[in-house]
């Protein structure tokens, strides 16, 4: 499974890079704090929303410590996607949140 840092993440937005990031928290953890520009889809409606992501794109997978995007990125991982999994999760983001 691919990895990356908040860390990671926070420079490659802050350099002006458009990353595709997916927040599987649920919704109401979203909407307390996220990433500006995530598109949420919480973990439980992976397997039915997957459709919406495209397999030619590179997602980046987010959620509050690493345990479920970990989980949605093995699942997607294995339905042929391309992901990377945010270790650390919001826990350790010190980047800006919407």
């Amino acid at each position: 499974m691919k990895e990356i840092t908040t860390l990671e993440v926070q420079q490659r937005l802050e350099a002006g890079e458009t990353l595709n990031l997916i927040d599987v928290r649920e919704v109401a953890e979203v909407k307390v704090g996220h990433i500006p520009g995530i598109v949420n889809i919480p973990l439980g409606l992976m397997e039915f929303r997957m459709h919406e992501l495209d397999k030619n794109k590179p997602y980046i997978m987010i959620c509050r410590s690493s345990g479920r995007s970990g989980q949605a990125t093995a699942f997607l991982e294995e339905q042929g996607y391309d992901v990377t999994n945010m270790v650390g999760g919001m826990l350790n983001w010190e980047g800006d949140v919407q």
